[in-house]
């Protein structure tokens, strides 16, 4: 059967399980059939029980197992936890790259739709912080930073340019090769998806695009960067100030790109909360996660909204083989 959905449980020290119940018991049976989900079977039962939820699970070695849709597949990640929500660092980081690896490998099989990872602790993955898309794009042998972080919303989407790194180290990742790289990315997305060209908007990395004085990133790289990619037939429009544009006029365009991680992201979920998912632009397959983190404090509190993982397996429903 094509058509096939790959779920990671991502960070076992989390809400995922608790996510990823509450999202099972909404989804109709041909998406029930169509997911397999990547875990600790051990885990995800002992979890379940603890938190008191009663679906029927079913561990499977491949995905060509569709036989039922009354039960949750799951492929077995093999691993001992002592405890099923306090689970060591060590073996934690070990249980998620080795998922995430299976993830990748069978997303890109021909049957598979997409991807879909549960929150995971990006420290976990790496030290300097990289996350699941820095990851998955190594994986997929991208070495121009051509991937793209799209936190997608029917109103309006934003793409940072930078994503995981430190404040101090943005500016000398401000280049006119990334910049370009990344928002072709975001504009061939949208006319292959969506069907259309996008109207996007880049935001400058100073405060009031620092006066446009002749020695900042925004006269000596943003403004020609966006020169030539008006000249290649982008519609794109910059560069607009970060302090402002969150206010109204955010609603002219499609996506608004960033210069980094929080400057986009947070007016975004001040907006839209968590109606939002997580696109991963450029890589082989389509991966998606929900636009949430591990939410380690409302573990076993019954308290966790699965409304962006079912927006994600909704979103990949559109692209059916």
């Amino acid at each position: 059967m094509k058509n096939k959905i790959i779920l990671l449980s991502g960070d076992p020290n989390s809400i995922n399980s608790e996510i990823i119940y509450k999202t099972w018991k909404k989804l109709n049976n041909s998406q029930k059939k169509r997911i397999f989900l990547i875990a600790n079977y051990n885990l995800i039962r002992e979890q379940f029980k603890k938190l008191k939820y009663y679906i029927r699970i079913k561990k499977v070695k491949e995905i060509s197992d569709t036989s039922t849709v009354k039960c949750l597949k799951i492929i077995d990640i093999n691993f001992k936890f002592k405890d099923s929500f306090k689970t060591p660092k060590n073996a934690t980081t070990k249980f998620i790259i080795k998922s995430l690896n299976l993830g990748h490998k069978l997303a890109l099989k021909n049957d598979v739709t997409g991807l879909i990872n549960c929150a995971i602790d990006k420290k976990l993955i790496n030290k300097k912080g990289y996350g699941v898309t820095e990851y998955l794009a190594s994986k997929c042998g991208l070495q121009d930073n051509s991937e793209a972080m799209l936190i997608y919303n029917n109103s309006l989407s934003v793409s940072p340019l930078t994503t995981h790194i430190d404040i101090k180290n943005i500016s000398s990742k401000i280049v006119s090769k990334t910049i370009i790289s990344k928002v072709n990315t975001i504009n061939n997305w949208y006319k292959k998806v969506k069907k259309r060209k996008p109207k996007i908007g880049l935001l400058g990395l100073n405060p009031h695009n620092a006066e446009y004085r002749k020695n900042s990133e925004e006269k000596k790289i943003i403004i020609p960067s966006i020169r030539k990619m008006k000249n290649s037939n982008i519609d794109i429009n910059g560069p607009l100030i970060a302090d402002t544009v969150f206010i109204k006029d955010y609603k002219k365009y499609d996506v608004l790109v960033g210069m980094y991680h929080d400057q986009v992201l947070a007016p975004f979920k001040s907006i839209f909360k968590f109606d939002a998912i997580n696109v991963t632009l450029g890589l082989k397959y389509l991966r998606v996660s929900p636009d949430h983190g591990t939410a380690k404090n409302l573990i076993k509190k019954n308290k966790a909204n699965p409304r962006s993982l079912i927006k994600c397996i909704n979103f990949i429903d559109r692209f059916k083989k």
